[in-house]
Protein backbone atom coordinates (compact mmCIF):
# COMPACT_ATOMS: atom_id res chain seq x y z
CA UNK A 1 0.00 0.00 0.00
CA UNK A 2 1.19 3.44 -1.05
CA UNK A 3 1.57 6.18 1.56
CA UNK A 4 -0.73 9.37 1.16
CA UNK A 5 1.59 12.32 0.59
CA UNK A 6 -0.36 14.94 2.54
CA UNK A 7 2.01 17.95 0.71
CA UNK A 8 -0.03 16.80 -2.31
CA UNK A 9 -3.06 16.17 -0.78
CA UNK A 10 -3.33 19.88 0.77
CA UNK A 11 -2.16 21.49 -2.81
CA UNK A 12 -4.87 19.43 -4.39
CA UNK A 13 -7.30 20.39 -2.20
CA UNK A 14 -6.47 23.70 -2.34
CA UNK A 15 -6.37 24.29 -6.26
CA UNK A 16 -9.78 22.16 -6.47
CA UNK A 17 -11.58 24.72 -4.01
CA UNK A 18 -9.70 27.72 -6.26
CA UNK A 19 -11.45 26.57 -9.44
CA UNK A 20 -15.01 25.79 -7.15
CA UNK A 21 -14.88 29.78 -6.24
CA UNK A 22 -13.47 30.68 -9.69
CA UNK A 23 -16.72 29.60 -11.13
CA UNK A 24 -19.38 30.00 -8.31
CA UNK A 25 -17.85 33.76 -9.04
CA UNK A 26 -18.05 33.61 -12.72
CA UNK A 27 -21.70 32.41 -12.81
CA UNK A 28 -22.98 34.95 -9.45
CA UNK A 29 -21.11 38.19 -10.71
CA UNK A 30 -23.11 41.01 -11.59
CA UNK A 31 -21.75 42.85 -14.16
CA UNK A 32 -22.43 45.38 -16.99
CA UNK A 33 -26.07 46.35 -16.93
CA UNK A 34 -27.12 44.06 -14.71
CA UNK A 35 -24.80 45.49 -11.87
CA UNK A 36 -26.81 48.96 -12.57
CA UNK A 37 -29.93 48.40 -11.98
CA UNK A 38 -31.39 50.75 -14.66
CA UNK A 39 -35.26 50.66 -15.47
CA UNK A 40 -35.59 48.05 -18.85
CA UNK A 41 -35.84 51.92 -20.39
CA UNK A 42 -33.04 53.08 -20.06
CA UNK A 43 -29.27 52.34 -21.26
CA UNK A 44 -27.33 54.38 -19.23
CA UNK A 45 -26.80 57.12 -17.19
CA UNK A 46 -24.06 59.56 -16.29
CA UNK A 47 -22.40 60.07 -14.12
CA UNK A 48 -23.37 57.06 -12.82
CA UNK A 49 -24.97 55.71 -9.53
CA UNK A 50 -22.13 56.60 -6.72
CA UNK A 51 -19.49 58.29 -9.31
CA UNK A 52 -17.51 61.12 -8.39
CA UNK A 53 -17.13 63.78 -11.24
CA UNK A 54 -16.49 67.78 -11.85
CA UNK A 55 -18.64 70.41 -10.71
CA UNK A 56 -19.51 71.31 -14.41
CA UNK A 57 -20.03 67.37 -15.51
CA UNK A 58 -23.19 67.24 -17.97
CA UNK A 59 -25.86 64.89 -16.50
CA UNK A 60 -27.07 62.44 -19.16
CA UNK A 61 -29.83 59.93 -19.31
CA UNK A 62 -29.82 57.83 -22.52
CA UNK A 63 -33.55 56.18 -23.29
CA UNK A 64 -34.09 53.26 -25.56
CA UNK A 65 -36.39 54.40 -28.32
CA UNK A 66 -39.74 56.25 -27.96
CA UNK A 67 -39.40 57.47 -24.46
CA UNK A 68 -39.11 61.24 -23.48
CA UNK A 69 -38.89 62.79 -20.06
CA UNK A 70 -37.91 65.09 -17.36
CA UNK A 71 -34.98 65.77 -15.59
CA UNK A 72 -34.44 67.11 -11.93
CA UNK A 73 -31.42 67.61 -9.79
CA UNK A 74 -30.97 68.11 -6.01
CA UNK A 75 -34.87 68.79 -6.00
CA UNK A 76 -34.86 71.51 -8.62
CA UNK A 77 -37.22 70.48 -11.83
CA UNK A 78 -35.25 71.54 -15.12
CA UNK A 79 -37.09 73.15 -17.53
CA UNK A 80 -36.77 71.39 -20.43
CA UNK A 81 -35.70 72.34 -24.05
CA UNK A 82 -36.59 69.79 -26.65
CA UNK A 83 -33.68 69.78 -29.57
CA UNK A 84 -35.92 69.09 -32.73
CA UNK A 85 -37.92 72.79 -31.21
CA UNK A 86 -34.57 74.84 -31.70
CA UNK A 87 -33.27 73.36 -34.82
CA UNK A 88 -37.52 74.01 -36.36
CA UNK A 89 -37.38 77.76 -36.21
CA UNK A 90 -38.17 77.46 -39.64
CA UNK A 91 -34.48 79.49 -40.82
CA UNK A 92 -32.10 77.04 -42.09
CA UNK A 93 -29.09 75.86 -40.69
CA UNK A 94 -25.88 75.60 -42.41
CA UNK A 95 -23.94 72.05 -42.31
CA UNK A 96 -21.41 72.71 -38.84
CA UNK A 97 -22.96 75.73 -38.10
CA UNK A 98 -23.27 76.45 -34.02
CA UNK A 99 -26.42 76.85 -32.72
CA UNK A 100 -26.73 78.52 -29.17
CA UNK A 101 -28.49 76.30 -26.42
CA UNK A 102 -30.67 77.42 -23.59
CA UNK A 103 -29.95 76.90 -20.22
CA UNK A 104 -32.25 73.98 -19.83
CA UNK A 105 -32.66 70.18 -19.69
CA UNK A 106 -32.26 69.57 -23.64
CA UNK A 107 -33.53 66.76 -25.20
CA UNK A 108 -32.95 65.15 -28.06
CA UNK A 109 -36.05 63.45 -29.64
CA UNK A 110 -33.68 62.01 -32.32
CA UNK A 111 -31.54 59.75 -30.07
CA UNK A 112 -33.86 59.71 -26.90
CA UNK A 113 -31.37 61.69 -24.70
CA UNK A 114 -31.99 64.23 -21.57
CA UNK A 115 -28.53 66.02 -20.50
CA UNK A 116 -28.23 68.78 -18.52
CA UNK A 117 -24.98 71.03 -18.65
CA UNK A 118 -24.77 73.38 -15.46
CA UNK A 119 -23.92 76.64 -16.72
CA UNK A 120 -24.20 80.60 -15.33
CA UNK A 121 -27.62 81.37 -15.90
CA UNK A 122 -28.78 77.86 -15.50
CA UNK A 123 -31.17 77.05 -13.13
CA UNK A 124 -28.19 75.37 -11.42
CA UNK A 125 -24.94 77.00 -12.12
CA UNK A 126 -22.25 74.23 -10.90
CA UNK A 127 -22.62 71.16 -9.39
CA UNK A 128 -21.45 72.03 -5.75
CA UNK A 129 -19.44 69.73 -3.51
CA UNK A 130 -20.58 66.91 -1.93
CA UNK A 131 -23.70 64.20 -3.04
CA UNK A 132 -26.39 64.97 -5.51
CA UNK A 133 -29.62 63.25 -6.46
CA UNK A 134 -30.36 62.92 -10.27
CA UNK A 135 -33.67 62.11 -10.65
CA UNK A 136 -35.71 61.26 -14.13
CA UNK A 137 -39.30 61.56 -14.69
CA UNK A 138 -39.64 58.98 -17.83
CA UNK A 139 -42.80 58.22 -20.36
CA UNK A 140 -43.46 56.16 -23.56
CA UNK A 141 -44.70 58.98 -26.10
CA UNK A 142 -47.58 56.97 -27.49
CA UNK A 143 -48.79 56.26 -23.65
CA UNK A 144 -48.88 59.88 -22.58
CA UNK A 145 -47.29 61.65 -19.51
CA UNK A 146 -49.92 59.81 -17.54
CA UNK A 147 -48.09 56.93 -17.42
CA UNK A 148 -44.63 58.41 -16.46
CA UNK A 149 -42.54 56.50 -14.21
CA UNK A 150 -39.31 58.12 -12.05
CA UNK A 151 -35.83 56.72 -11.19
CA UNK A 152 -33.36 58.24 -8.76
CA UNK A 153 -29.60 57.94 -8.39
CA UNK A 154 -27.06 59.39 -6.70
CA UNK A 155 -23.84 60.50 -7.71
CA UNK A 156 -20.72 63.22 -6.32
CA UNK A 157 -19.03 66.05 -7.10
CA UNK A 158 -15.18 66.85 -5.67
Amino acid sequence: MKKIDYKLLIISIGISSGLVMFVLGLSTGLTGRDATNLPAAIEQISPGQGERVLRQSQVIVDFVEGYTATLTIDGIELPTTRLDEIVATGKQITPGAQITLPPTAIFDAGNYIISYLPQPGAPIAELVQGQHTGSVRFWLIKDGEGSSRTYSWTFFTD
